[in-house]
């Protein structure tokens, strides 16, 4: 996606080799204007389907095996089969990655869902094909502004449910939620969605998780209503590596507006920071905790890549 008047956190620089990427659909190959599926597809028809985000950097897929436990753990609570163990999901991978002569700044979404279904209706038992898996792959760099101004952001009446609404730990096709809630940010003249939990205290954004900083201390919400990235707890993590004192609590909006920093976390952004949140600024600009995330975070990358090739 290129760069718009209105950033979100998922703005890549523009790449022309996307225009002719191949796109994983269930073991073959193919150009992204021939990649697709059924219309019965139960992820078409219901969003019913898990998804990861990772990033590959010098060949390897950054923390792995995190997004995999996060993937067989979501399939597995929803009954949904995935049709191969994580080295099957690591070939298809490294097929797709291949394919399209991709080693680093690859952005990677692989979706599963239940699969065709033989009438168009809800019940699972009507999916009988196997599942459907789908990897597409984009050459995706940041642009390097979103980290120089930061995100606007609005506080919207869409909140994060209960889980046994919809547990929101799972990272499921169904995000009509969060949909809902970037329009409301949009129209209140937002960049992106700042929502609440079910009892009114500051929980994550309809895309990233969120961080505030106050007085020298990191504080997220508890994660009991929010999806435990695994980018979240990178940084939850690092912080811990250097001393920087994390907490994951309730706190409110009066809290949120007066911290002194702010951020979004993700796999796509790593770490992005907050210029606004309800039209009044966050802190004087400067963003020396962030920073040192930042730098201690491109550390546990290499890390990891670095275990990975050994």
């Amino acid at each position: 996606m290129a760069q718009t008047d209105k950033p979100t956190t998922h703005d890549a620089e523009e790449d022309a080799r996307n225009r002719d990427i191949k796109i994983y659909v269930n073991g073959a190959l193919k150009h992204r204007n021939e990649a697709v599926v059924s219309v019965y597809d139960s992820g078409f028809l219901l969003g019913d389907g898990m998804w990861e985000g990772m990033r590959l950097y010098d060949g390897k897929w950054a923390f792995f095996d995190e997004h995999m436990d996060r993937f067989f753990d979501s399939c597995k609570a929803v009954s949904l089969e995935v049709g191969m163990d994580r080295a099957g999901i690591a070939d298809a991978l490294a097929m797709t990655a291949e394919a399209n002569g991709m080693h680093t700044d690859v952005h990677c979404r692989l979706m599963l869902t239940r699969g065709v279904k033989v009438k168009p209706f809800q019940h699972p038992s009507l999916s009988r094909s196997g599942p459907t898996l789908v990897i597409i792959m984009e050459h995706s760099k940041p642009v390097s502004t979103l980290h120089q101004k930061g995100i606007r952001l609005a506080t919207v009446p869409q909140v994060r449910g209960l889980p046994m609404s919809q547990d929101a730990k799972y990272n499921s096709h169904s995000k009509l939620n969060c949909v809902i809630a970037c329009l409301q940010a949009e129209q209140a003249g937002a960049d992106e969605a700042l929502m609440l939990d079910p009892y009114g205290f500051v929980n994550t954004t309809n895309a990233c998780n969120f961080f505030i900083v106050r007085r020298g201390e990191v504080w997220t919400s508890t994660g009991d209503y929010c999806m435990n990235g695994v980018t979240r707890q990178k940084v939850i993590d690092a912080c811990r590596r250097v001393d920087i004192p994390v907490f994951e609590r309730n706190y409110s909006l009066f809290e949120t507006y007066g911290a002194s920093e702010a951020f979004l976390t993700g796999t796509f952004g790593a770490q992005t920071p907050v210029a606004e949140i309800d039209g009044k600024p966050i802190g004087d600009g400067a963003r020396p905790v962030m920073a040192e995330i930042q730098k201690v975070y491109k550390e546990m990358v290499a890390e990891d890549i670095a275990t990975q090739s050994t």
